[in-house]
């Protein structure tokens, strides 16, 4: 894949709390070793979708706005928009999702909308600067 087409991918305050969190949880539970397989698995799963975006998916039912993506035992819950996707929680699978979703929603909604400005300025000032360089 060209890297230059590649998917903006950003991770709120939320969602980078949360993978401290299993790191802590998961270090203390399994120890270190495995804490840190399963955050490289984590990392992994947040390239292979930013790599891939049509990876994510809808679940009409749940979050018709969202999508989500699996690694392991949680999930990666994520706004997306064509050029950049935005990670808003990392979910354990057995949590209540919806009542998550439902907790987070007014908190993140200032947040993401910030956050793809900011991706959608980035991508732009590329754009232009590449744009300038190919004329």
């Amino acid at each position: 894949m060209n890297p230059r087409n590649r998917t903006s991918l950003v991770l709120t305050e939320l969602a980078l709390s949360d993978l401290a969190e299993i790191r802590d949880y998961s270090t203390k539970e399994w120890g270190k070793k495995t804490a840190e397989k399963y955050l490289d698995d984590l990392e992994a799963g947040l390239q292979r979708m930013q790599g891939q975006p049509a990876l994510l998916s809808s679940v009409p039912d749940l979050a018709s706005h969202l999508r989500f993506y699996r690694v392991r035992q949680h999930l990666l819950v994520c706004d997306f928009r064509p050029g950049s996707i935005v990670v808003l929680t990392v979910i354990h699978g057995s949590m209540d999702i919806p009542s998550r979703l439902g907790e987070m929603q007014p908190t993140l909604a200032a947040e993401v909308a910030i956050l793809h400005k900011q991706l959608d300025a980035s991508t732009g000032k590329k754009t232009r600067s590449r744009d300038r360089r190919n004329n």
